[in-house]
């Protein structure tokens, strides 16, 4: 078996294997064969299903009260996870973390919105009906009405997979997931996924801001998150560039980017007769501006995705991630200059490693997290 057999695509489809699909939900918290749909008074939501009997949408979600980290899914392997769909509260109150082969630490720590690449999600509990609503479509990710997140990464492991959920927040916080996946041999060459979030706020003067650092090992860097906001006035501020430094680069990096707005796959600034312009493609996408309201909220900030799916950035020994934080002092013919901005940057960082847990944790403290 080679790993394209275990990620599959378009062309595996018609394949008969030996795989098994199963399931994991509040209404089928072990993902067990024809246990679904079993709860009855214990179901969250059996008040409204008791008229209806056993079986009617009981157990629709669950709820996770303050300072717990619930445990969503635990799989024993040989498997592999296919999607995962997350619905209900959503903010960077709740952390969602996944454990690969019985590690105690984490390869995924993020904040729950911001894994999905969804930026400055405020917790809309009172109103989960409330906008606004900026879609995300891609092909590993996407984001739907009204904030339904979905991941497609393939996630394979060989001996346990387990994911949680923690509520940071002061409030219950009610949950829908559903997470898909396969159970069937795995080969032994396969990388974990691993997803890392880090922001900072703000950053100094001709400081480059760390997406990725730490890592040890050999994988490959397949996708980048990127969340920003402005401090101060000024003209465009995205021609920072991107460096990976690869397998003992020190200062200079073996992949330079040109641009921030390149990098996202973009040109010139987004800008389209004076405006800035969304977009969102299968590897690429700029979908996210959030403009002064005039009053309280004047940050302008920007969410962005870059998928490295067909262009995944290989390393064999080490890996390290950064980009800068640079605009324009002025842009007139004779007074053209570069200037070095003081903004907030946030990011989540997704790749694939031989250990399966993650070597540098970074995860803020949910006062450091609130998006202010």
């Amino acid at each position: 078996m080679s790993i394209n057999d275990t990620f599959g695509g378009l062309d595996k489809l018609a394949l008969l294997d030996e795989g098994v699909s199963r399931s994991i939900s509040a209404e089928n918290r072990t993902g067990e064969k024809g246990k679904g749909a079993m709860d009855t008074t214990e179901g969250a939501a059996w008040k409204y299903a008791e008229h209806l009997g056993q079986g009617w949408k009981t157990s629709p979600y669950v709820v996770i009260q303050p300072g717990i980290e619930f445990c969503l899914a635990d799989i024993t392997g040989p498997g592999i996870i296919e999607s995962i769909w997350i619905g209900g509260n959503i903010s960077r109150d709740y952390i969602l973390r996944i454990y690969w082969e019985g590690c105690s630490v984490p390869a995924v720590e993020c904040p729950l919105a911001d894994f999905f690449a969804y930026g400055w999600q405020r917790d809309t509990a009172s109103n989960p009906h409330a906008g606004p609503f900026y879609p995300l479509v891609s092909l590993p990710v996407c984001v739907n009405p009204n904030k339904g997140f979905n991941c497609y990464w393939p996630m394979p492991f060989q001996k346990q997979c387990r994911i949680t959920l923690e509520n940071r927040g002061e409030k219950d916080c009610f949950s829908y997931y559903q997470i898909n996946y396969c159970l069937r041999e795995i080969p032994e060459n396969i990388g974990y996924f691993h997803a890392q979030y880090r922001q900072k706020k703000m950053l100094g003067y001709k400081e480059e801001y760390v997406i990725l650092d730490g890592v040890k090992s050999k994988g490959r860097y397949v996708g980048t998150a990127l969340f920003v906001g402005l401090n101060g006035a000024g003209l465009w501020w995205g021609e920072g560039e991107i460096k990976f430094f690869l397998d003992g680069d020190t200062e200079f990096p073996t992949i330079c980017g040109t641009g921030t707005e390149d990098y996202f796959c973009g040109s010139y600034d987004w800008e389209v007769d004076h405006q800035y312009t969304t977009y969102n493609t299968p590897y690429a996408g700029m979908y996210q501006v959030i403009q002064s309201d005039g009053l309280y909220n004047h940050q302008q900030r920007f969410s962005m995705y870059r998928w490295h799916i067909m262009d995944p950035v290989r390393f064999a020994k080490d890996l390290k991630v950064t980009i800068q934080d640079l605009g324009w002092e002025s842009i007139e013919k004779d007074k053209a200059k570069y200037l070095s901005r003081h903004d907030d940057f946030a990011s989540v960082a997704y790749w694939y490693q031989k250990p399966p847990c993650l070597d540098v944790r970074t995860l803020p403290s949910a006062d450091e997290l609130r998006i202010i």
